[in-house]
């Protein structure tokens, strides 16, 4: 029995068992897997014929189309890291992920390049335009050269790096390992239950660890990877009629348009399962959905980028526990800490630990911040000595006495919007390019749609300060539609300070708890 170290392994393997099956489709484009592993091969043998070696960083910014699922694969089998950018970052930020990472190679297509040409100021890196990808490497053989261009990885070494907003600054680099990659695979595919006729809609980034995780199961189990980069969520169901799709995971406002969306009886049917992610699902949405999905078992789910996916709700208890995140995935430790290292009794609140498989490698080129929240796993006296580390996750959670799972807050300032995680000092940066602002605060407030909405209070020396409307626009032009505020208070006086004089942001928040404040409603 072959060993499965890396993605690549896992492709290999579904190819040999499902070859004729397929593996990919979208629209008028499909693949086999037989057909994949020849197109991953000649990939990896142009990444070396163009200088790639193994642990070069590779960045790939595009949406779900063949061509980036092919090279995200082939860096995989070449050994390389991949650094998949989210297609709705802009200029600012892949400039600065591309330098973070010191990428030594750029995939994009020919029309986002464009957009964003001015981030490659000064960086000396090769580009690759994706839309030529498969006739280029057409041209090469598939001779015995093939067989020198595959690196020998081991299940510790680097895969990918993930870039997520940290508190404190610009995206911090998530290092994951092959191990962390293939273990999550099978994790996940294990307590989804997947089999190789399913069909598994991919709606969610790449660059994201849950998105990335439609394609990895989808290798693990032989099933069907079927992305859809859409516009209008009426677009989806006509997408899954086609397509046969079985599986489908999402984000809470992800979810509030789906549901909202026109479902033929016989497509929601079709349905066998669906999984939530990236913030608490609430109890009209998740009953919205059932009665979209008729057929389908019910996974609630939650994860961190430094651990992948830590716990997930099984159907039977989703009913009885709406509330509950879980208890921990197949091949996870999740234990709830106090401060002084001790574990905490059943309805205490404490720090959510996660050891196990899919503790990721740290954070790239950031040896502090990772010794923070990477920390050896204490061993009692006696035990046989080893190498064991846990991430302590910075959220507050409780257990119950049958150790179900309880979210309670973050304990950082991050803000988790719409299934993703916003820096607040990243949103500030881009407002202080405005002169005439002293100082600027980003915090998040409940919204019942997306999670946490992007608010902003501003104080100004000058008389002549920017409007809202000047602010937000701003932010637009800069960043991401998920990190634009939703609203800019205006304040007279400096804004609140904390004990050691920096703007007390959970002062602003509770300030501000109740402005999104309406009942939740889902659209018939």
């Amino acid at each position: 029995m072959t060993a499965h170290i890396s993605l690549y392994d896992l492709l290999q393997d579904s190819a040999s068992q499902h070859g004729e099956r397929r593996a990919y489709v979208q629209g008028s484009w499909s693949a086999s897997y037989t057909e994949l592993l020849q197109d991953v091969k000649l990939t990896a043998a142009k990444l070396a014929e163009s200088g790639i070696q193994a642990g070069d960083r590779v960045a790939v910014y595009a949406g779900k189309q063949y061509e980036t699922v092919v090279l995200l694969l082939a860096i995989n089998a070449r050994g390389a890291i991949l650094v998949p950018i989210n297609p709705q970052l802009k200029e600012q930020q892949v400039r600065h992920i591309l330098q973070d990472s010191g990428s030594k190679l750029f995939a994009s297509t020919a029309s986002r390049f464009k957009r964003i040409a001015a981030a490659f100021d000064d960086l000396e890196l090769g580009i690759w335009p994706l839309d030529k990808l498969l006739a280029d490497v057409m041209t090469l053989s598939a001779g015995p050269s093939l067989g020198q261009v595959f690196s020998a990885v081991i299940d510790s070494d680097p895969a990918a790096i993930l870039y997520t907003s940290g508190s404190t600054g610009r995206p911090k680099g998530v290092v994951l390992s092959q191990r962390n990659l293939v273990s999550g695979a099978y994790s996940i595919a294990d307590y989804l239950h997947l089999q190789a006729d399913d069909v598994i809609l991919g709606v969610l980034p790449l660059s994201f660890d849950a998105g990335l995780s439609q394609l990895t199961t989808a290798l693990a189990s032989g099933a069907c990877y079927a992305p859809l980069d859409f516009l209008q969520p009426a677009e989806v169901p006509a997408f899954c009629e086609t397509h046969g799709v079985t599986t489908i995971t999402g984000v809470p406002p992800l979810w509030m348009q789906l549901v909202s969306s026109n479902w033929p009886a016989a497509t929601g049917a079709r349905i066998r399962r669906f999984a939530n992610t990236g913030g608490h699902m609430p109890t009209p949405l998740l009953e919205k959905i059932k009665a979209v999905f008729p057929n389908a078992l019910p996974y609630l789910m939650y994860g961190l980028t430094e651990a992948f996916r830590s716990t997930y709700l099984s159907p039977q208890d989703a009913a009885s526990r709406p509330n509950s995140i879980g208890k921990a995935v197949p091949n996870a430790d999740i234990r709830v800490m106090r401060k002084d290292g001790a574990e905490c009794a059943a309805g205490e609140a404490g720090e959510l630990v996660h050891r196990g498989a899919f503790v990721t490698l740290g954070y790239w080129n950031d040896p502090e911040l990772t010794a923070q929240r990477f920390r050896p796993w204490p061993r009692p006296h006696g035990q046989i000595p080893r190498e064991d580390v846990a991430v302590w996750s910075g959220d507050i959670v409780y257990r119950d006495e049958e150790n179900f799972l309880y979210f309670v807050a973050r304990g950082d300032d991050m803000i988790k919007t719409s299934g993703y995680r916003v820096s607040p000092t990243e949103v500030e940066e881009i407002l202080f390019a405005s002169a005439d602002i002293s100082e600027v605060a980003a915090f998040g407030v409940p919204h019942p749609q997306q999670g946490e909405a992007v608010m902003i209070s501003v104080f100004s020396h000058t008389q002549a300060s920017s409007s809202a409307e000047e602010l937000i626009k701003l932010c637009r032009e800069k960043l991401p539609t998920y990190m634009v505020p939703l609203h800019v208070s205006f304040h007279e006086t400096p804004l609140p300070r904390n004990p050691n004089g920096k703007i007390d942001r959970k002062q602003l928040k509770q300030q501000f708890s109740e402005f999104f404040s309406t009942p939740l409603t889902v659209s018939e």
